[in-house]
């Protein structure tokens, strides 16, 4: 494990083998496995085991435990190949773009 600071000069940790984890649709109709490959504060690299293809990915849980009960919701940030990266939304920037969005119309 290595910790990197990234062009935003976020500190990032950079896993040597990945942590296995897994994606969820937010109504739970799909579910893939992942491998985070590192993490920050705002979000994470992920390389996704699988097709994505077709996944409703604006919005999803990523599952760090296989319980469930340790969970980050997600946006999609980028896609590469098989690695994607994916912001953390936080409640409030959640209430932030509902508001926004009521406001607009």
């Amino acid at each position: 494990m290595a910790v990197k600071t990234d062009q935003r000069g976020k500190s990032r940790v950079v896993f040597e083998r990945g942590v296995p984890a897994q994606m969820m649709g937010i109504d739970g109709t799909w579910r893939r496995d992942c491998t985070m490959e590192d993490v920050s504060e705002t979000g994470a690299k992920l390389t996704v085991d699988g097709s994505f293809e077709g996944l409703h990915l604006k919005e999803f849980f990523l599952l760090l435990s296989s319980t469930g009960l340790a969970y980050r919701r997600c946006e999609l940030a980028w896609v590469n190949g098989e690695q994607i990266g994916v912001n953390f939304l936080k409640l409030a920037d959640k209430k932030k773009k509902t508001r926004a969005t009521s406001i607009g119309a």
